[in-house]
Order: structure tokens, then sequence, then C-alpha cells
């Protein structure tokens, strides 16, 4: 079987949509800090304050307001002019982290609240916490067993290789590959300390570098990583390692890929 290059001339943007598009979220949505629940909503709005991920907007008929101390300052935005306010809650203060709309904010946002999102200790869309952003309801991401012949490797030297690979298709992003690690050639990897999340894998567990001529050159750095206990959707990557194909080379059934662009890697 013959494989399919990606495009050399573009970027991979994600799903895109219109700043301040404003939609409804179906989804039940919590979040707690120091032990409280600060708000419990099914009413909660979809907002893109950016293109490519909306942020949860929450009703304040949701918010516990025992924990909002109004600051008595004004921000305009591009949703309207909000109110700031601190949040305060089990001997935790979070100094202006929550944004509260008026009247003159755009349609759909006037009456919500919107929380920084490191202000509070966790999220939760239904009972499954989520991460770093609300997952865009334009993106997917599956997780596939396949019979492929994958090769990642850097400047020749093979680094993993394998007949049963996972490929991991998320939307606005090119393919990813994730091989067991029975399949990775571990010599030339060197672990490090770097954690990161993702809203539809959860959050690493391992970051590795790659060792060529026993030496980590620049842009060498935190080139593989793997989710041991990834999101209940992604449990076919649990353990296993994936390799930034913008900075390895992936040949799959025998053919080069080119490298994509994307916004990992400026």
């Amino acid at each position: 079987m013959t494989a399919t290059p990606v495009a050399t001339d573009r970027d991979y943007p994600q799903m895109i949509a219109a700043i301040n598009r404003v939609e409804p979220v179906p989804r039940r949505v919590r979040a707690t800090l120091g032990g409280e629940q600060i708000f419990d909503s099914t009413g909660a709005r979809y907002v893109w304050e950016l293109p490519y991920y909306p942020q949860y907007y929450i009703p304040l008929e949701d918010v516990d307001r025992r924990f909002l101390i109004d600051e008595q300052r004004e921000q305009r935005t591009r949703q309207g002019l909000a109110n700031r306010h601190s949040l305060r809650a089990g001997g935790v203060e979070r100094p202006g982290a929550v944004r509260v709309f008026g009247k003159d904010a755009i349609g759909g946002v006037a009456g919500t609240a919107r929380f920084d999102w490191g202000a509070l200790d966790a999220w939760y869309e239904e009972d499954e916490r989520i991460f770093v952003h609300p997952r865009n309801p334009y993106v997917r991401v599956d997780a596939l067993r396949s019979h492929r012949h994958i090769r990642a490797s850097l400047g020749g030297i093979t680094l993993a290789e394998s007949t049963a690979p996972v490929l991991v298709f998320e939307t606005g992003l090119p393919t990813r590959y994730y091989f067991d690690r029975t399949d990775v050639a571990f010599a030339h990897l060197v672990p490090g300390d770097t954690q990161t999340a993702c809203p539809y894998k959860g959050v690493t567990s391992d970051y590795w570098s790659v060792r060529i001529d026993g030496m980590v050159r620049d842009g060498h750095r935190d080139l593989a990583w793997a989710y041991d206990y990834p999101t209940r959707q992604l449990l076919p990557i649990a353990g296993l390692i994936a390799f930034y194909n913008e900075k390895v080379d992936i040949d799959v059934d025998g053919q080069r890929l080119p490298r994509p662009r994307t916004h990992f890697f400026k």
C-alpha cells in the first residue's frame, strides 16, 4: 500500500470560527477552587475570543456568588464592558480572575461570567475533568490501531519502527503515530521533566529528547512524549510513544512523508 504524503505548502490550522461567535454548550460544566464548587451550569455558552477554540461563559445564576468579590473596576473587552471580580474560596484567593458582563455585552454574553482558566483548580464537562481550555466542538480526535509499517528516524537513525502502531487523527493536525514501547529505541532517547496538557488527550506522563552521537543537539529536545493515563476517548494510546512529525522523519509503508508545519514549531 502506498502512503499519501501530506501537503507541504500549507500549515495545519485548527478548525476556526469567527471572533465573538457564541453558541450554547450542550454539556454540564463545573469548576472548583479550594475544595468549593464555584459554578455548576447546564446553560454555559461557547464564546470564541480567538479563532481556534472557544472559552466558557457561565450564566451568573449558575455561579455561587459567595465566592465573587467585586473589585469595583471596569474593563472594556471585545465582548463588552465587564466588571472585574476576585475569587475567594477555601482559603484561596484569585485577584481579578472573573469578568462579569452587563447589558451592553454582545448577544448571548450579557449576564454571564468569564473565569480565567488557571484561576480554578479543576474544570469538568459532565463528570470528566478537562484541561487547558474547552474542547472545540468542531474538532474530532480518533485513535485507531493500524497495520501500516511506520518508521520514525532522525539523521538516518531509527528511533521507532512498528507494523502495529496506533494512529491519532485530530482535526487540523497531521496524523500522529504512536509506538508500543517495545518498538522504540530507547538508547537514543533521554528522559526529561517536561509536562504538557491537551484538552483532548489529557496530561503527558513522559517526555524524551533525542540523542544523536552521544549528545542532544539544539532542536532535538522534547521530541517524543507519552500519555500513561489519557482521556477515555484516547485510551488506545495509553503508555505508547509518539514523535513530533515536524522534527523527525516519518516513513509510512516505505514512503517518506514531508515534515508538516504546525503551531507547535514556528
